[in-house]
């Protein structure tokens, strides 16, 4: 079989992010990175600091962490890219956040795949297999569990890092079947390992979030909490839920259709964490590339007992 990289991917996905044209995200980075600041000028510098999705630290006020604080972003560039742009070399860990990644991309790869040539399977079969077996995976966050409960932080961030869960699991589907399966002339095909997926990376997405929530940490989360894709121009009414209620036409584009995507695939974060209220929430839009505006979603959700 061959290997899993998640830091390959991942190097992929930031290599690619960062080549976007970023002239017209100016008012983004300053809102994430304002509450991302709040988040570590408040923290205790007293307990240990974690940075989750800290990527080349475009996004995180890294001048404003205490001392020691931990990043963690599989890409293998992201510490160097810190360093370059912030001139912290943090400690940093480089493991995947969901602890399930390795065992989807080893299921894809042995159902894709003949097992001594390598060659890719064809059939219908293969497809079929893959979508009644990922229902079978569980994951349950282990890495972040466990430096959790060996260094016990009093304040973790969470730097948009949910939303890339389901977007570096197809990434590994796609290197197994060399391309993303088509079903052929079985139109179910597609659709079902579609909502497979879908359903592995809601599960990915709660066990991150259940990690979080035991820590009793204080809490600050960003995250995509859709994607608008088309060029219909877009605007965020005052905050409701659930979140599409809040997504309208722009005035001169009245009762013109918005294609909305959900990157947490149902996860529904405010009711995760219902025990701990968030005490702070916004949404704010983000126009990522053209036809891609993504809602963005932050939440201060106040330490808690463990």
């Amino acid at each position: 079989m061959k290997a899993f990289s998640l830091a390959r991917d991942l190097a992929t996905e930031q290599r690619a992010f960062l080549r976007r044209r970023r002239g017209v995200w100016q008012p983004h980075l300053e809102r994430v990175r304002g509450f991302l600041g709040d988040g570590l000028r408040s923290a205790d510098p007293g307990r240990p600091v974690l940075v989750l999705g800290a990527g080349s630290g475009l996004e995180v006020p890294w001048r404003l962490a205490p001392p020691g604080t931990v990043g963690w972003d599989a890409d293998p560039w992201s510490r160097a890219r810190t360093w370059l742009r912030h001139g912290r070399w943090a400690p940093w860990e480089f493991q995947d956040l969901t602890g399930g990644l390795g065992a989807l991309s080893a299921l894809a790869w042995r159902t894709a795949r003949q097992p001594f040539t390598g060659q890719v399977r064809t059939s219908l079969a293969s497809y079929r297999r893959l979508v009644g077996l990922l229902g079978t995976l569980q994951p349950q966050a282990a890495p972040l569990r466990a430096w959790i409960q060996q260094h016990r932080p009093g304040t973790i961030l969470a730097a948009n890092v949910m939303g890339q869960f389901g977007v570096v699991a197809q990434r590994a589907v796609e290197r197994a079947f060399a391309g993303y399966p088509d079903g052929g002339e079985d139109p179910d095909g597609p659709d079902a390992l579609e909502q497979a997926m879908d359903a592995w990376t809601a599960r990915a997405v709660r066990a991150f979030l259940g990690a979080l929530l035991d820590s009793g940490a204080e809490l600050w989360l960003v995250h995509d909490r859709g994607v608008l894709f088309g060029t219909t121009p877009a605007e965020l009414g005052p905050l409701r839920e659930p979140w599409p209620a809040q997504l309208r036409a722009a005035p001169l584009h009245a009762g013109a259709p918005l294609e909305a995507m959900d990157p947490l695939c149902g996860v529904d974060v405010l009711a995760e964490s219902r025990d701990r209220g968030p005490d702070r929430h916004q949404r704010w839009l983000w126009p990522v590339a053209e036809g891609q505006t993504h809602v963005m979603e932050a939440l201060r959700i106040p330490p808690g007992s463990r």
